[in-house]
């Protein structure tokens, strides 16, 4: 009775597989390259400018926002803080890392906004890019 199961398994482990290795030569034939960009995309970025410039705001206000603030600057430094009083070094140099990154990422963030907003200009001056 255990050999029949043994068997049984196999033989269906073996269709899975044939099934699988048979799959594989079809979806790569329907797989084909998309053709190159004809454009900048500047209408499509004029249309989801309000959306962009609304998330770089919120990431920046987040990121400036008080120890409360989930996700902001200084709340992860009071963790680092607590971490390093705790002796927990492993935890430290974690959230410290974290720290060092989330720090670099809001002059990127701030140099972006002050970009969507020369190109808010534009878009403005192009009437959308219609």
């Amino acid at each position: 009775m255990l050999a029949n199961r043994k068997s049984a398994a196999v033989l269906g482990a073996l269709a899975l597989a044939g099934a699988l290795f048979a799959a594989a030569p079809a979806q790569a034939a329907t797989t084909t390259a998309k053709a190159a960009p004809k454009g900048d995309g500047a209408k499509v970025i004029c249309n989801r400018l309000p959306k962009t410039e609304a998330r770089v705001d919120a990431a920046i206000t987040r990121l400036n926002g008080a120890v409360t603030v989930p996700g902001s600057i200084a709340r992860l430094e009071q963790r680092v803080a607590d971490a390093k009083t705790a002796g927990h070094t492993e935890i430290y140099n974690y959230l410290n890392d974290r720290l060092t990154f989330r720090k670099s990422l809001l002059p990127t963030l701030e140099t972006r906004q002050a970009d969507l907003k020369a190109v808010n200009t534009w878009c403005t001056a192009q009437d959308n890019a219609k």
